[in-house]
């Protein structure tokens, strides 16, 4: 597309920890704010980079709802557990200290969890367990969010696109990492095809007389009033598993809050009462596990690398030359790009316009 334009990603990330350093964030959140979502530019996941860097966090500064200064309490610390207060700080900030907890009591404990609470959108969540594979640790982790999903049978939207992540280290150049939301699809995609123009593929989306919604602007709207809803993992009813996709959600939903007594579904909708911006008070969980406390770890990485191995060496469908395991893709993605940079469209290069004019924000071309 001609209106597409490929930025290097030192320009994009210097972009955004410049202008949230202009709004008070201080300099080694901003950095971690920006590697996190230019990490999910890099891997193609383009639903979760800079597109949602003004919508998602700038304009929540500036609404007075997300605190630019993430203030960081330990509320417990048992051993292998710990409980921490993001005071409605930023969720990436809250995410790399938590996980860092978690590896280095799982180091300890041979297997740990930490719980968040009072948080907000940590951007992707492969990022944090890519951090636990790095380390020779299987990591987990998992978000609560706006109410979106609507439970098999239903078609009210009740909980939050809620990813179940684990990243799994092997032996080969990518490791395992599973990062998908459980529902159909999420927020971030529907945004995509809204700045793309494109309409939704039939089954993602359902309005509140059960029938498929595929106009994308119409959708966004629709679900933060309440009139549609994302289907589950599996789709519509259970003839294909949606009620999978609404169990796992719901998984989610309550380790992401009963575990320090946080806000659930319908109280994470970023309103009070009379329709104001408040906090959306999101919380997430962060898991991980020691390898070496179970069999070396060489052995384990060779182990779990010949399992795909085999898994991408089995007879193809008809039409088909490759079978995929979770994170080669977008490791694939991330040798495609890595010269390139991202590519920008028109709507995200006016936000970037703006912003660097507003803020004075002087950037370095590579």
């Amino acid at each position: 597309m001609d209106d597409v334009k490929w930025i290097p990603f030192k320009v994009l990330e210097d972009f955004m920890e410049g202008v949230l350093v202009k709004l008070g964030v201080p300099q080694v959140d901003a950095k971690i704010v920006s590697e996190v979502l230019i990490a999910a530019d890099k891997q193609g996941i383009d639903s979760h980079g800079i597109g949602r860097f003004k919508p998602i966090y700038v304009d929540r500064i500036k609404q007075g709802i997300l605190n630019p200064i993430t203030k960081i309490d330990v509320l417990k610390d048992n051993m292998a557990t710990a409980v921490i207060d993001a005071n409605n700080g930023f969720g990436h900030v809250a995410g790399v200290y938590a996980m860092n907890m978690a590896i280095e009591k799982a180091k300890k404990y041979g297997i740990s969890m930490v719980s968040v609470k009072n948080s907000s959108h940590y951007g992707i969540a492969g990022y944090y367990v890519q951090m636990a594979a790095d380390s020779g640790l299987i990591g987990m982790t998992g978000t609560n969010a706006r109410p979106s999903i609507a439970p098999t049978f239903g078609v009210e939207n009740m909980l939050g696109t809620n990813p179940l992540t684990i990243g799994i280290p092997t032996d080969e150049e990518f490791d395992f990492i599973l990062d998908c939301a459980t529902s159909t699809t999420q927020r971030g995609k529907i945004e995509k095809y809204a700045r793309d123009e494109k309409e939704l593929p039939l089954g993602w989306v359902i309005d509140n007389d059960g029938n498929s919604e595929t106009d994308p602007k119409l959708v966004l709207d629709q679900l933060t009033k309440g009139y549609a809803a994302l289907t589950p993992l599996g789709g519509v009813g259970e003839d294909n598993g949606g009620y999978k996709g609404y169990g796992y959600a719901t998984v989610v939903e309550i380790l992401s809050s009963s575990l320090h007594l946080g806000p659930f579904m319908h109280s994470l909708t970023g309103m009070d009462e009379n329709n104001n911006p408040t906090p959306y008070r999101l919380g997430h969980f962060f898991l991980a596990i020691d390898v070496e406390h179970f069999i070396e770890l060489d052995l384990f990485k060779k182990h779990t690398g010949d399992i795909l191995r085999n898994l991408r060496g089995s007879k193809k469908a008809p039409g088909h030359d490759r079978i995929y395991t979770a994170g080669e893709k977008e490791y694939l993605e991330m040798l495609e790009r890595k010269d390139k940079g991202a590519p920008i469209g028109p709507v995200i290069q006016k936000q970037m316009y703006e912003l660097i004019n507003e803020h004075k924000i002087e950037l370095k071309e590579e």
